[in-house]
């Protein structure tokens, strides 16, 4: 499992719960280490529109979108996958067209969203097996990827409905932290390396 390195992930808590699963990983910092891995992850934390930029100037950009092997995003790694974000005003690798967009301000609710929530599937799909409909994952955002049904795996409900999870062709996303989500965290990713 290849780990696209950029300058904007959270790599110690993913590398983390990669070793307490026995996942072989390793780290892509140029266009020819993709040939390394069957299958690659895109992490994320802050700034969205900082995040692309970041990505822009590693010049992965044409390589990422024209992967076919499994790639899975994981919380703003997930938002770059959509079109656009309102974060930073940024048009983003539009593999997956959505928008990301900021949760309104709403009277009981903080923002950002943070902590656990329920996640429910949409679909059936190997990315969520053997985990069970509204199970507990965490999550820390602002921004959420609006509700399509032709692309949404997964939902969850915090001030409106979100994509939890989406998904087109090889390309997956989690808007929530697998790798800080306990028991069922680790069943995905497990289950994405099946996939």
């Amino acid at each position: 499992m290849g780990i696209v390195r950029y300058g904007a992930g959270n790599i110690f808590s993913l590398t983390s719960a990669l070793d307490r699963l026995g996942l072989a990983y390793g780290m892509i910092h140029k266009e020819a280490d993709f040939e390394q891995f069957d299958r690659y992850i895109i992490p994320g934390v802050g700034h969205a529109g900082a995040a692309m930029a970041k990505l822009q100037e590693t010049g992965l950009v044409p390589k990422i979108k024209a992967l076919k092997k499994p790639t899975l995003g994981v919380c703003v790694g997930m938002q770059l996958l959509t079109s656009y974000s309102e974060e930073g005003n940024a048009d983003l690798l539009d593999i997956i067209p959505v928008k990301t967009l900021r949760f309104p301000e709403t009277e009981g609710f903080k923002v950002p969203h943070t902590g656990w929530n329920k996640v429910f599937s949409q679909k059936d799909n190997p990315l969520f097996e053997n985990i069970p409909h509204g199970s507990h994952f965490y999550f820390v955002h602002s921004y959420f990827i609006e509700f399509n049904e032709a692309y949404t795996l997964a939902s969850t409900d915090y001030i409106n409905t979100f994509s939890a999870s989406i998904w087109h062709d090889n390309f997956f996303g989690v808007q929530f932290h697998p790798e800080k989500s306990g028991e069922y965290g680790e069943v995905l990713l497990k289950n994405f390396t099946k996939i």
